[in-house]
């Protein structure tokens, strides 16, 4: 299945007070692009989209037995909330677009994972960012260096281009 591939970013300059939070999204159950559209729209409940990945079909990460394949993508916000803060809005997201919270690693309608959050480095309340896996997941970084190539990753101190070049891209079926 195949869908145009949409690349948008807002260049505007950020109001004091703001970073920029990149979300990863992903969805392998039910109309995947249906679903991850929808998360995008109430992701104004974080803030100021500034970008929006092409989508991206992957296979499922480090599971056993079938699971459907993923569409991913990641998406910019300008942001004035604080890490815990957005990661509260984004499981108001997916629980409104019907996440069921089942087993680790389970497939599901949405996943939202907060990935960056500006410079900051954190580990809190449940709530680790950047997200702890970033640098292994070939199905964010591959969106994420569309967005941001010269990103550096605040705790490894490496650009996201370089990570996303020596990630296993194997289970990436290409833009969709």
């Amino acid at each position: 299945m195949l869908y145009a591939a949409v690349t948008t970013v807002v260049v505007q300059s950020m109001p004091s007070g703001f970073v920029t939070a990149y979300i990863g999204l992903g969805s392998n159950l039910g109309d995947r692009l249906r679903i991850l559209q929808g998360a995008i729209e109430r992701l104004s409940s974080v803030g100021i989209i500034t970008g929006v990945s092409s989508l991206y079909e992957t296979k499922p990460w480090v599971v056993e037995g079938y699971q459907p394949r993923y569409l991913n993508q990641v998406v910019a916000v300008s942001t004035a909330l604080d890490p815990l803060e957005v990661v509260t809005e984004l499981l108001a997201i997916e629980f409104s677009l019907g996440r069921a919270r089942q087993e680790k690693n389970a497939s599901r309608t949405l996943d939202l994972d907060l990935l960056l959050h500006g410079e900051t480095i954190l580990e809190a309340s449940g709530v680790t960012v950047p997200h702890p896996r970033l640098h292994e997941r070939a199905f964010v970084l591959v969106p994420l260096v569309q967005l941001a190539p010269d990103l550096i990753h605040p705790v490894l101190n490496r650009p996201i281009s370089e990570l996303a070049a020596e990630s296993d891209r194997s289970g990436i079926s290409g833009m969709v």
